[in-house]
């Protein structure tokens, strides 16, 4: 989680999404939660939990805790002064999104509030206001389409192939490899393995022609090497060619170019070349090597009737999209007119939400 200033470069404060609790020694004692970078210290009786869940809100106890860290951060003083804008997924509910609302105005006591679909920021963050916006993050990968600055929501198509599947993957790797769970350093370690080691094919995957590719080298924090040739092509490759999962596991599940194609073909014909021609690619998984090279292959393959060009930016993640579109977004004349403010709310109370940020 990132917050910030609008019209400046870079967030002020950049923290994980999941939040350390420290179980009490007995049932007269309340559950401690350590926030931000704390949770890399190792503290006793502490389990590391997340409060979203593929992008939506899940605990709002913790929610609130965490808000109120990156407010008192950000704000010490004079917190009343500033209008707060949050970013969403595209598959957010009303009924947390009217959650939020409350919450916002309620508890923290904003004096106005903006909910921006976070695809709509990823298009403005790239100069565009219509795209298709490919995010593959952790929890699941996404397709959503934007029109002339609005997400047409009859179009959005998700897969639970993502960054928490490869880190999976990587997990049972490693842990044959080190014979120990990798548990207590899990997630720094398994971003550094997927950043360091793996790779997508240009081509679909052929596990005879792999085993002919030099291996690399990678050590673990315990000082232990192995080297690895295949398995760092193996591991990624269900990103676009799920047939190769177990039956049991989800060879059902649709590939980054089958989501694209899909979420595409739900909208109007006329303005589907317009997608394709803008193919806007953000998240974290999609920072792997080959990723977005396999993309247009592959779509190349499924969809040959469009003679498409997409440029497909090279962001850091997904988050530093956001910030770009954040700024782009303020920047607009008219956004001023676009708050909810306190006395709107006040007026017509949560449910103003679903008018002003549709």
């Amino acid at each position: 989680m990132r917050g910030g200033f609008a019209g400046e470069d870079t967030p002020k404060i950049d923290m994980p999404s999941y939040v350390g609790c420290i179980l009490p020694k007995d049932e007269s004692s309340v559950t401690k939660r350590v926030i931000g970078t704390n949770i890399y210290v190792p503290y006793e009786r502490m389990e590391i939990a997340s409060f979203i869940k593929e992008g939506l809100i899940e605990d709002w106890d913790v929610f609130e805790d965490v808000v109120s860290h990156i407010i008192n951060f950000l704000i010490p003083v004079e917190k009343s002064q500033h209008p707060i804008l949050l970013s969403e997924p595209s598959w957010n509910p009303k009924i947390k999104r009217e959650k939020l609302t409350e919450v916002l105005f309620e508890k923290f006591e904003v004096p106005a509030f903006y909910l921006a679909k976070s695809a709509a920021l990823a298009c403005f963050a790239n100069g565009r206001h219509t795209g298709l916006v490919l995010d593959c993050g952790a929890s699941c990968a996404s397709a959503v389409p934007v029109y002339d600055g609005r997400v047409l929501l009859q179009g959005v198509v998700r897969t639970p192939l993502a960054g928490d599947f490869i880190a999976r993957q990587c997990a049972k790797l490693i842990k044959e490899e080190l014979k120990t769970d990798p548990i207590p350093y899990y997630r720094n370690l398994m971003e550094d393995f997927a950043a360091t080691v793996l790779q997508i094919s240009d081509e679909r995957y052929d596990q005879g022609q792999m085993e002919t590719i030099p291996t690399i080298s990678y050590e673990f924090p315990n000082g232990y090497n192995v080297e690895l040739g295949h398995e760092r092509f193996q591991i990624p490759e269900a990103l676009f060619d799920p047939s190769v999962l177990p039956q049991s596991g989800g060879s059902s599940e649709l590939s980054m170019s089958h989501i694209v194609s899909s979420s595409i073909s739900l909208c109007d014909i006329d303005i589907r070349p317009n997608l394709y021609n803008n193919i806007v690619v953000v998240g974290g998984t999609s920072l792997i090597v080959g990723f977005t090279d396999r993309l247009q292959r592959d779509l190349g393959l499924k969809t040959p009737s469009y003679a498409f060009e997409s440029q497909f930016p090279k962001f850091a993640d997904g988050e530093e999209v956001l910030q770009l579109g954040w700024r782009v977004d303020f920047g607009v004349g008219t956004f001023q007119q676009m708050w909810i403010s306190r006395h709107e709310y006040e007026e017509f109370g949560k449910s103003i939400i679903e008018k002003k940020c549709s």
